[in-house]
């Protein structure tokens, strides 16, 4: 029996290869780049060689170089939809523009995947995104994942066991403080994941 794998680092894993493999050299950008699923997917487009692009906040970003992030944006100081850069795959952890936007930073060919969002969002990526992939050479979507998929269960496994992929821990947090985690996880100031700790009887 395997044994179990972060759903973060599955989700991230598969919108990454999802159908087309990941090559050396391509270029990724992660939209909301410090965050539970965020972080493990740098670190897997890495180990594919993709150069990556991390968008977060200001504070997350000297967290997201040293994971392996090769550039950084502070969202609240740059838009990269307004950017002369394009890329080849985006995957968008907290989508909230509209879905033309992204086209403009897609190259030929390009993949968005969207991940997480607003209901805005998720609407147009459902509605306009097929519509869009028959009409252009750009895809656009939400990733429809496989819970089960043994193979990236294994694959992510390997990667652990080679100390090639681990999650980035904010802190860990008594049981007893975990509205305070969860209200700082809705805000955005987690770097990645955040360790709920459970005594009893003295001991962790």
């Amino acid at each position: 029996m395997l044994p179990p794998s972060p759903q973060a680092a599955k989700i991230a894993l598969q919108s990454l290869r999802g159908r087309r493999p990941l090559r050396k050299g391509k270029k990724v950008l992660i939209n909301g780049a410090g965050g539970g699923m965020g972080t493990f997917a740098v670190k897997i487009a890495k180990y594919y060689g993709a150069e990556v692009t991390g968008v977060d906040s200001m504070g997350k970003l000297e967290m997201l170089r040293a994971i392996g992030a090769d550039h950084v944006i502070d969202y609240a100081q740059e838009d990269f939809t307004r950017s002369a850069k394009c890329y080849d795959l985006i995957l968008d952890t907290v989508a909230h523009r509209s879905i033309f936007n992204y086209m403009r930073v897609m190259s030929p060919g390009g993949l968005y995947v969207l991940l997480g969002g607003s209901k805005y969002a998720i609407w147009q990526a459902i509605i306009l995104g097929p519509l869009i992939s028959i009409t252009s050479k750009k895809k656009m979507g939400i990733n429809p994942w496989n819970v089960n998929d043994e193979d990236d269960l294994r694959f992510l496994l390997e990667l652990i066991e080679k100390g090639k992929l681990s999650p980035v821990i904010d802190r860990r947090t008594p049981l007893s403080e975990v509205p305070a985690a969860l209200s700082d996880l809705s805000k955005g100031l987690v770097n990645g994941k955040v360790v709920i700790t459970v005594e009893h009887d003295g001991n962790i």
